[in-house]
């Protein structure tokens, strides 16, 4: 049988791995005959290379890596395939999968969080979608065309997108926006797997008064979108081999 291995970027938080872990457990309580298994590309362990090297001694010929990654930036574009390249084992076929985004699981995901805080659909609420900033540009316009498109279907005064890094706007700006436009509370979104550094700075960057959505974590609708990136892959490579 194929095995399942999920990557993540890491983080030198402990709370990132836990959250991914978790993550993995709600996939395979979805999928319990299926050998999963977590892996880091840096600053936490196990890392990819090793991973696949165990699966190679647990009999498995066959992986598929899917990239617990939000967007199509540069770790889904080069830190992956740099890494399964790497670990160098011919004797294991090993296909990547698409990211995880973009997914209607995923914003379904994030609203659910905003939910669990207390965000519900009044005209007063603000609501920031926050995520990580890439110099990849593609990855930070779904994040914006997912703000856009919230700010259409929903009730609220507005939604801004905004950045921790690299992109812009930042947080304070997505702000002072939705406050120019009548915003009398601030809510914000993640747009993030797991908590790190990266979504602590979102929160401290937001005001104390905002309230701040915990990231995706080990949600259901995660975990399935985990396993779907893994069925196509799968379904890919078969697809591939009967041609």
């Amino acid at each position: 049988m194929t095995a399942l291995v999920a990557v993540a970027h890491g983080s030198r938080d402990p709370r990132s791995a836990a959250t991914v872990h978790a993550l993995l457990d709600v996939v395979r309580a979805l999928r319990p005959s299926l050998d999963v298994r977590g892996s880091f590309l840096d600053l936490s362990a196990p890392r990819l290379g090793d991973v696949l090297r165990a699966v190679r001694g647990a009999g498995h010929r066959s992986a598929v890596v899917v990239p617990l990654l939000l967007g199509k930036a540069f770790h889904a574009r080069v830190d992956v395939p740099s890494a399964v390249a790497e670990a160098r084992l011919p004797s294991l076929d090993v296909t990547i999968a698409d990211v995880l985004g973009p997914d209607p699981r995923l914003e379904s995901a994030a609203l659910r969080r905003l939910a669990s805080v207390g965000v519900g659909a009044e005209r007063d609420w603000g609501v920031v979608l926050a995520g990580a900033g890439s110099s990849h540009a593609p990855a930070n316009a779904l994040v914006s065309s997912i703000a856009r498109r919230w700010a259409r279907e929903s009730k609220w005064s507005g939604v801004e997108a905004a950045f921790a890094s690299t992109a812009s706007p930042d947080v304070p700006t997505a702000v002072e926006r939705l406050r120019a436009g009548g915003a009398l509370r601030i809510a914000v979104a993640s747009w993030f797997l797991a908590p790190g550094l990266l979504p602590d700075r979102v929160a401290a960057s937001a005001g104390g008064d905002a309230v701040i959505a915990p990231p995706l974590g080990p949600d259901p609708e995660v975990a399935e979108l985990v396993l779907h990136r893994f069925e196509s892959a799968v379904a890919s490579d078969l697809a591939v081999q009967s041609a």
